[in-house]
């Protein structure tokens, strides 16, 4: 079966919101300028990814107010020094009231720091690894992720993107919702068929529109109903 048209999807969209509604929800997070990934230095990435692996399954407000005490505990997260924390740095921590005391997520930031570095050091930096990375192959990039990175699955690794100014979709429950009603997938995606169906459907849909991978998400979220 024919993918819909998006610009069919974007009606569905401005049914529910109204064309002014919908540009004015764009606009709110970014809409109205196109994704520009972060030329942060390594450390900043490493933080990143530790916010991810922190934030997921927990608030993300309780660690954005805790965040200055983890930029302190984890020394302004300077993959070199996180790399090499010794037993006694995992116990320092796991006493440490400033941050979230989560044992497997504090030895996930160790490992990611390492991950950090040995991709720096193959691509001259985390950012120049991820400008290399082809904005088409996001399920590649979360797959590498997956495999190499620590704690950072599909969900986190989204998030971690998105926040982070790489051009990536987010298969929310109202997206999953849109893409089960435009049958890419028949139920939630987890398999790599079903992956690879709902990159070729944005990927479809992004050249379609001229719209980021970003907005293309979040319209189809849009056009799921008004609560989306």
């Amino acid at each position: 079966m024919a993918l819909r048209k998006f610009s069919e999807i974007v009606k569905m969209a401005e049914k529910h919101h109204g064309k002014a509604g919908l540009a004015k929800r764009l606009a709110e997070h970014g809409g109205d300028k196109p994704p520009t990934l972060s030329t942060q230095k390594d450390d900043r990435w490493l933080a990143a990814m530790a916010k991810a692996v922190f934030s997921a399954g927990f608030s993300w407000d309780v660690i954005e107010k805790k965040w200055p005490g983890f930029e302190e505990a984890f020394e302004r997260f300077d993959p070199h020094r996180v790399a090499f924390y010794a037993d006694r740095d995992v116990v320092r921590l796991l006493k440490d009231t400033r941050i979230v005391r989560n044992g497997a997520k504090i030895q996930a930031t160790i490992n990611n720091a390492q991950f950090v570095i040995d991709t720096a050091k193959e691509h001259g930096s985390f950012t120049k690894f991820l400008k290399s990375w082809p904005p088409g192959d996001q399920i590649g990039l979360m797959e590498h992720f997956k495999k190499n990175a620590s704690h950072l699955g599909p969900s986190a690794t989204m998030y971690f993107l998105r926040f982070n100014g790489w051009d990536s979709f987010i298969l929310s429950p109202d997206v999953t919702k849109a893409l089960i009603r435009e049958k890419v997938v028949s139920k939630a995606p987890t398999s790599k068929a079903d992956m690879k169906a709902v990159q070729a459907a944005f990927n479809t849909w992004t050249e379609q529109s001229g719209l980021p991978q970003r907005d293309v998400s979040r319209i189809l979220s849009f056009s799921v109903g008004p609560s989306a």
